[in-house]
């Protein structure tokens, strides 16, 4: 077993994280953009012979995203327009301080709503990034979710609730 393999968290799936790889026209622009706007810590960046981004990795307190520069015409190549927006959840302690955060990164560009509480428990807002990804600030609140008539909660390793 290697050293790397010890250290593993015990679980069963054996999976020991997930991070989205995002693909952006301009990975600079979004690594500067992801930065300054979100307040993510750059971890490292790999740059061509011009400077500019390849491929980087930042984080989100623990959580790590990937990401890649691809040029203009990679998505032709691929047979698409353009890059297939994602939406990324981002769980942080006060969504009111993040949408502040972001309000005041974006300035007079900031085409926000405010963070609204949701029937499943959470204070959420969203925001799209330069490259036409959506990213979802999540405070969790509340385990108590509010159902529609007639639907109900199952959990996995649990029997349904009648």
């Amino acid at each position: 077993m290697s050293s790397a393999e010890a250290d593993r968290p015990e679980n069963e799936s054996g999976y020991v994280g997930l991070a989205p790889y995002l693909y952006y026209t301009d990975a600079t622009e979004a690594v500067e953009w992801l930065v300054r706007v979100f307040g993510f810590t750059e971890e490292v960046r790999f740059a061509d012979a011009s400077g500019e981004v390849f491929q980087a990795t930042l984080c989100a307190g623990p959580a790590k995203i990937q990401l890649a520069g691809v040029g203009p015409g990679y998505w032709e190549a691929k047979g698409v327009d353009g890059p297939v927006g994602q939406l990324n959840i981002v769980y942080v302690p006060d969504a009111d301080a993040q949408y502040e955060r972001v309000r005041a990164a974006l300035g007079d560009d900031a085409d926000l709503d405010a963070p609204q509480d949701q029937p499943y428990g959470a204070r959420v807002f969203t925001v799209s990034d330069i490259g036409g990804n959506s990213w979802t600030f999540w405070q969790q609140f509340s385990d108590t979710v509010e159902l529609p008539s007639g639907w109900r909660e199952i959990r996995a390793h649990e029997p349904p609730s009648e």
